[in-house]
């Protein structure tokens, strides 16, 4: 099929980029003339384990190219995607959908024959019926220029394996050629028996907003848990591990630890909230806000625990923090809840160096007050504790006999729960964790 994929950031890069691998013809739009051209010579503007790979092989066979152009776009494709951006409203809690409103009122004008428009952003429930009717009253072809939403389900750090072997397919459409359309985007994908589920355009918008809630809810209350394991003298993690065992609940997304950050998770639940409210029914989603609550508060005890094992005060102190992405696997720096922390830290007097393995280039656009090392043992030397705050491997796999002997004092607080603790006491470590009752 000739599909394009308007919007080239995390989602559609990689949207554009696997549709290709999978055969179709494919064009990528975006305004930023200089994704463009990165893209068009094969390199990823973000970091995205086997991306480059597919990009590369894309791009050299021919299969995926790049425009700025919504009426070359219109002219070439069968089907649009749009995976543009739905931030958080400035001032409000609601989602900003006025990037994806624009895509809408460039590009239906130029559709002139039988087409399907497929919204991939998450918005909220209703935005689809409304810009169906939208699209159908710009665009010269009228109702043929069809519209059907299918949800993105990308986990930052597996957004190719997510694209290529999803879990599952949501079709949000309102006609038999449209669930046509889907099906032949997606058949080799179907091949592999992936859950292809079928419905209404208000169910499919739900369901990606459903799902980044009851993963954000999963999360706090595992850390609402470890204050009280904290306060108890008990281990969140055992008992985490626990809890897994029971099928009706399972072990993923209930670690103890910072918390969820990024560009999805707080933003989905906030615009969720708000659009319950708009319908009358936000009493139904409360429970949300405490939620969100929970989660910003991990950052403000993490930042307590530096503080008590500093000995009171943060005043002359050296931190190093290993870590700056909001998760591993990805150079993303929205919302995290590791810079966050570093922040927070040295407006109270503090020398802080942060090391990431991916995310300085984007920490320092971020937070450029913060010092900065090339390597993690640097980010270390001298100081006078060490934050583990974000979980990449290579933190893991860290010597403490080796760092002790770089650090000014020897005080490590462990904001995710992952590292082997025994093993840094052995070393002379001091150790604390969240909720890990110094396990």
């Amino acid at each position: 099929m000739r599909i394009t994929v308007i919007g080239t950031g995390y989602l559609g890069a990689v949207h554009a980029a696997c549709m290709a691998d999978l055969g179709h013809e494919v064009l990528g739009v975006d305004t930023d003339t200089q994704k463009i051209a990165a893209l068009q010579d094969g390199r990823a503007p973000f970091f995205e384990p086997g991306l480059e790979d597919i990009l590369v092989r894309a791009v050299g066979s021919g299969k995926l190219r790049f425009s700025t152009s919504l009426q070359e776009a219109a002219e070439f494709g069968d089907v649009h995607f749009i995976c543009v951006g739905t931030p958080q409203l400035p001032g409000g809690t609601g989602a900003d959908l006025s990037h994806i409103e624009a895509v809408v009122d460039g590009l239906a004008p130029h559709l002139r024959r039988d087409c399907l428009v497929i919204g991939k952003s998450t918005v909220p429930v209703g935005t689809a019926a409304r810009l169906a009717a939208r699209i159908a009253r710009l665009a010269p072809v009228g109702e043929a220029a069809g519209l059907a939403w299918n949800p993105e389900f990308l986990r930052e750090g597996f957004a190719v394996q997510d694209t290529l072997r999803p879990d599952r397919i949501v079709a949000g459409v309102t006609t038999e050629a449209a669930d046509t359309a889907l099906r032949a985007v997606y058949a080799s994908v179907l091949d592999l028996g992936t859950p292809y589920i079928t419905t209404d355009l208000a169910t499919a918008e739900l369901v990606k907003v459903a799902a980044n809630a009851f993963l954000a809810t999963k999360i706090s209350f595992i850390n609402a848990v470890a204050n009280v394991c904290d306060a108890a003298g008990a281990d969140v993690m055992t008992l985490a591990d626990a809890l897994g065992h029971d099928t009706r609940i399972g072990r993923r997304f209930l670690s103890a630890g910072l918390g969820f950050g990024g560009g999805c998770l707080s933003k989905d639940i906030r615009a969720f909230m708000a659009r319950a409210d708009e319908l009358g029914v936000g009493d139904s989603l409360q429970f949300l806000r405490e939620v969100d609550q929970i989660n910003t508060g991990r950052r403000t005890l993490a930042v307590d625990m530096a503080r008590e094992l500093a000995g009171g005060s943060f005043a002359g102190r050296n931190v190093a923090v290993l870590g700056a992405a909001f998760k591993p696997d990805t150079d993303d720096v929205r919302d995290s809840p590791a810079l966050e922390v570093a922040r927070v830290i040295q407006s109270e007097g503090a020398v802080v160096r942060v090391h990431d393995p991916r995310a300085t280039y984007n920490a320092r656009r971020a937070c450029p007050a913060l010092d900065y090392a090339e390597e993690a043992v640097k980010a270390c030397e001298a100081a006078d504790m060490v934050l583990h705050l974000t979980e990449w491997r290579e933190y893991h796999e860290i010597d403490p006999f080796e760092l002790a002997s770089v650090v000014r004092t020897p005080r490590l607080l462990d904001g995710r729960n992952v590292l082997p603790l025994d093993q840094w006491r052995a070393a002379g470590w001091t150790v604390r964790s969240l909720g890990g009752a110094d396990r």
